[in-house]
């Protein structure tokens, strides 16, 4: 009788704790079509304001790629208000911190501030948004800055080249066949009219969603928000037309040599559908299931049991038109990358035809659990989310209830997708080598 209270009151107890974490929020449109999202928690004297634009990789010209991250260094070069080399001094002297990002899909900027500066965040993302300063002296100098983090990031570091060569052979038409951070020639050979041209054409407030969350009062919030963007322009509407890719249907084979590493690495790779669809969801679980801790299936074979590889991961790469589903491994000793690849088959066969077990689903749905909770725990995270979930989701509220769509998702859902993407005549498997010296 005692573990029968005990257990209601634990039920009781995550139930609370769950409903605890729901956000709150408000959304509206301003009259030049941005979007804005308040999250209003007055537990801490902190505020966010961010602004997340509908721009990323994908929508690059093949001929200057790299332009989306480009932006994300460039407009912070200065506004007609703010001189250049000025925005960081400001943010950190009003004990504010601030960062951007770009994905293939978007571009992100927010600022964090002590929460009596909310009027200055604001005013100095209208101004990104109404003043940039667009000129020669800021593209050179943040070619260079960008072909600096290109040299370290991927040109010099181990590894650093196997997203290039994962996208390039995964997709042949659609546009995320190339990195984010694009191609240094076609950075070198845009002219500013080509810099000036992308800016008009995305960084607009209707291709833009303003996020504000943390401590402040919406009325005093909403009318600085107007006060500061709702007489920006609108911009021309962006259009995209869907790329569609073929179906893969046999085995991609591909090479690549780095000279940045001694230890060869194997990927297999599946092009999978978008991050909006349950199937990329149900695939979320079967990464989880493969490579999650030490106690997952690949982990506990490869690396604990038979040590035949060093590492070994699976993970589903989302994006918004489609997705990538990678498993990869680094060999341990003499095991060669076919023996890994067997390996690694061997245990995606069993998910495609045996149901993993009632305990094994409920540690699936504890650890996404965990997660969803963990991912509104601060309220940097919630305002990145609720501004991701408005623009390539097309449903705030999933920063609520995208965990009930992960606990719908079934034994016989997990067998049935794993066996409908993961097979090896729709995957690329990429031999990711060290490079020998030639003689």
């Amino acid at each position: 009788m005692k573990r029968l209270y005990f257990s209601s009151f634990l039920a009781l107890l995550l139930g609370m704790n769950i409903y605890a974490q729901k956000v709150e929020f408000e959304e509206y449109d301003l009259s030049n079509g941005m979007h804005v999202i308040l999250h209003q928690d007055n537990s801490a004297p902190v505020v966010i304001t961010s602004v997340m634009y509908h721009v990323g990789a994908k929508d690059e010209n093949p001929e200057r790629t790299g332009f989306a991250h480009f932006f994300e260094h460039l407009l912070f070069e200065g506004t007609k208000n703010i001189k250049r080399g000025e925005w960081f001094k400001i943010v950190s002297s009003n004990g504010g911190t601030n960062n951007a990002n770009t994905t293939q899909d978007r571009t992100y900027y927010y600022e964090v501030f002590p929460s009596n500066n909310l009027q200055l965040g604001l005013w100095m993302e209208s101004e990104r948004l109404l003043h940039p300063i667009i000129n020669q002296i800021g593209v050179d100098t943040q070619n260079e800055v960008v072909k600096e983090e290109k040299r370290l990031r991927v040109d010099n570091a181990p590894y650093g080249q196997w997203m290039a060569q994962v996208f390039k052979n995964l997709f042949k038409k659609h546009p995320y066949r190339w990195t984010t951070i694009g191609s240094m020639e076609h950075l070198d050979a845009a002219t500013l009219e080509e810099f000036k041209a992308f800016n008009k054409k995305f960084y607009t407030p209707n291709n833009a969603v303003l996020v504000v969350a943390g401590d402040f009062e919406k009325d005093t919030a909403k009318k600085m928000i107007e006060d500061y963007f709702g007489s920006i322009p609108r911009g021309e509407d962006v259009t995209r037309t869907p790329v569609k890719e073929d179906p893969i249907t046999e085995e991609i084979k591909a090479t690549f040599e780095d000279p940045n590493i001694q230890i060869p690495a194997v990927f297999t790779v599946y092009r999978t559908p978008a991050m909006t669809t349950r199937d990329a969801r149900v695939l979320d679980m079967v990464s989880t299931i493969l490579s999650d801790g030490k106690s997952s299936r690949l982990y506990k074979k490869l690396v604990d049991e038979k040590k035949k590889a060093m590492q070994v991961v699976a993970f589903n790469y989302s994006l918004e038109d489609y997705g990538a589903y990678i498993v990869l491994a680094l060999p341990l000793g003499d095991n060669t990358l076919d023996d890994l690849v067997k390996e690694m088959d061997e245990e995606i066969v069993k998910l495609q035809t045996e149901l993993i077990s009632e305990k094994e689903l409920q540690k699936l749905r504890n650890k996404f659990e965990n997660r969803f909770v963990n991912s509104n725990s601060s309220v940097e995270g919630i305002a990145n989310s609720l501004a991701k979930y408005y623009m390539l989701y097309g449903d705030v509220n999933l920063i609520n209830n995208e965990i009930n769509i992960y606990n719908s998702i079934t034994r016989e859902e997990i067998r049935d997708i794993a066996k409908k993407y993961l097979n090896p005549s729709q995957r690329l498997v990429l031999d990711y080598l060290p490079k020998t010296a030639k003689e």
